[in-house]
């Protein structure tokens, strides 16, 4: 993943990524949050690009929670929620970046970003394994290093909402003439 991590979630990313991939899916994101009863947060695709239900989200939660145990990552008491990476989804993977690309995101860096700005909107462009681009309202095209993301993230739009119910294929298909 390249959006930042703690070293904490980088080890349990690292402890389910194998298992969800040998279920047929794909690790979106970890996030832990909280300390005192923290809650690990766990976003998933499936690997074929089929949309993710709840028995896929019911699979990963047992398996995961089940490692997690085993390894006792966590030394308190803590929670699981498992959940699909949703329409608005998370930029955390180049091929998020490159499967995007057209849609419109928000990006917050950990470190300055061009112009010294921590904080970027625009078009997804794509990305490669060291940077991602956008290009803002203002039509200047921006590389952002991928190691100093810290969040990005979809915008809702009505064309990622149109663009998301297509690739499911519920999208209603345009009238052939008779």
């Amino acid at each position: 993943m390249s959006v930042a991590q703690t070293p904490l979630e980088q080890r349990i990313a690292g402890l389910i990524a194998p298992g969800l991939a040998d279920m047929g899916f794909e690790l979106v994101r970890v996030a832990v949050l909280g300390r005192e009863q923290p809650t690990v947060q766990i976003m998933a695709d499936r690997a074929d690009g089929s949309l993710i239900g709840i028995d896929d989200c019911e699979a990963i939660s047992h398996a995961a929670g089940a490692l997690l145990d085993v390894e006792d990552v966590i030394q308190s008491t803590w929670n699981l929620e498992v959940s699909s990476a949703g329409i608005d989804r998370p930029l955390t993977r180049v091929k998020d970046w490159v499967r995007f690309a057209g849609h419109l995101a928000k990006v917050e860096m950990s470190i300055p970003g061009p112009g010294g700005r921590r904080r970027f909107a625009g078009t997804v462009l794509g990305a490669d394994e060291t940077a991602a681009r956008l290009r803002l309202d203002d039509g200047e095209e921006v590389s952002l290093p991928m190691d100093g993301l810290k969040k990005a993230k979809l915008v809702l739009t009505d064309a990622l909402i149109e663009a998301t119910a297509q690739e499911a294929g519920v999208a209603d298909s345009p009238q052939q003439p008779n």
